[in-house]
């Protein structure tokens, strides 16, 4: 199958070509580059140095050719519309996904499209409509889920070492990155429920399972920036284990789970974004006697094309992920939904 990306990001070729290359079931035909109408739009206004800008894409495109071969092509809708392309990755920012995914599925591509896959519940159910409708794949890529650390984490569970489970708590923030990097800008959906939020609500639904509902929400915001940059939510199921959720795009580091039970505490590091050949570790804290053990390293991003492959030939790979797509879309639009309730506007 020949697959082609939508643009020279910098998570196409610092993770996903490097995965790709591993896997012989999928062939990388090339990189699309945006044309001028295409990059600057009600989005992203026309900007003084656009030809500039352009001309960076480009030499970025090169650089993908030059490290992975195959060729540039001159414009998104160039390359989704290539009878030589069988699927599409699109790594754009959020704002963008709903757009180009739609462009792909209609002309009968699969799409393997970056978190979030659209940034409405509207917009994600209609994709979801089209990819099934054609028999095509659709993958919103949380690696994350794929890593092996947590089938680790759910065996420790699972064995009793920490007794019941009293309380999960999932935090995901980072410090404040360049003032043009598009989690900053509304009309690129930016927003930290959008970028680091979606984890951790991704991880909390996983570890409470399906009938996980939010409680309450919070998105806070400061003075410099339009959109949130840090929140906190509760989701709970229908046995009443509460997952605690906390996120931003302001903060100090953290990438944790911490897991309280009736015997001890487990605590995490890297549960989120753990690289290829980092070894996570989990501590399990128990009447002071503290035992720490090594978790799986893994490729997430690999497992995550692999998955999105299976899901271009079987239907009940299709159906799933579908469902598992859904079900995110609705929490995040249950997030929006109670935190407007206590006086912010996501509109």
């Amino acid at each position: 199958m020949n697959i082609g990306v939508l643009c020279p990001s910098e998570i196409a070729l610092r993770r996903f070509m490097p995965a790709l290359k591993e896997i012989d079931a999928l062939d990388f035909v090339g990189i699309g580059v945006s044309t001028k109408e295409e990059r600057f739009n009600k989005n992203l206004p026309i900007e003084k140095n656009w030809k500039e800008i352009i001309e960076r894409d480009r030499k970025k495109a090169n650089f993908f050719i030059e490290q992975y071969g195959g060729k540039i092509f001159n414009g998104y809708a160039e390359i989704i519309m290539s009878k030589e392309i069988d699927a599409i990755y699109i790594p754009l920012p959020p704002a963008l996904h709903f757009q180009w995914s739609k462009l792909a599925l209609e002309h009968g591509k699969h799409v393997l499209v970056e978190k979030p896959s659209t940034i409405f519940i509207a917009d994600t159910q209609k994709l979801i409509d089209i990819a099934s409708k054609s028999e095509l794949a659709l993958h919103e890529n949380y690696m994350f889920v794929f890593h092996k650390q947590l089938e680790d984490i759910s065996t420790i569970i699972k064995s009793g070492e920490i007794g019941d489970v009293r309380l999960y708590r999932i935090s995901f923030g980072f410090p404040r990155r360049a003032v043009n990097d598009f989690r900053y800008n509304k009309a690129l959906g930016g927003g930290a429920l959008i970028d680091a939020g979606g984890y951790t609500i991704k991880y909390a639904a996983m570890l409470l399972g399906k009938t996980a509902k939010i409680q309450y929400a919070q998105m806070n915001y400061i003075d410099e920036f339009d959109v949130d940059i840090f929140g906190s939510a509760a989701l709970v199921n229908d046995r009443g284990v509460t997952a605690q959720i906390a996120f931003g795009m302001d903060n100090s580091y953290k990438c944790e789970l911490e897991i309280w039970g009736s015997k001890g505490c487990l605590r995490t590091n890297r549960v989120l974004t753990a690289p290829v050949g980092f070894i996570p570790e989990a501590t399990i804290y128990a009447d002071e006697n503290n035992k720490t053990y090594q978790l799986s390293q893994d490729d997430a991003f690999k497992k995550s094309i692999i998955k999105f492959l299976e899901c271009t030939h079987n239907h009940c790979a299709r159906k799933n992920n579908y469902d598992s797509i859904m079900k995110q879309a609705e929490l995040v639009d249950e997030f929006y939904r109670l935190a407007t309730k206590h006086g912010n506007n996501y509109e």
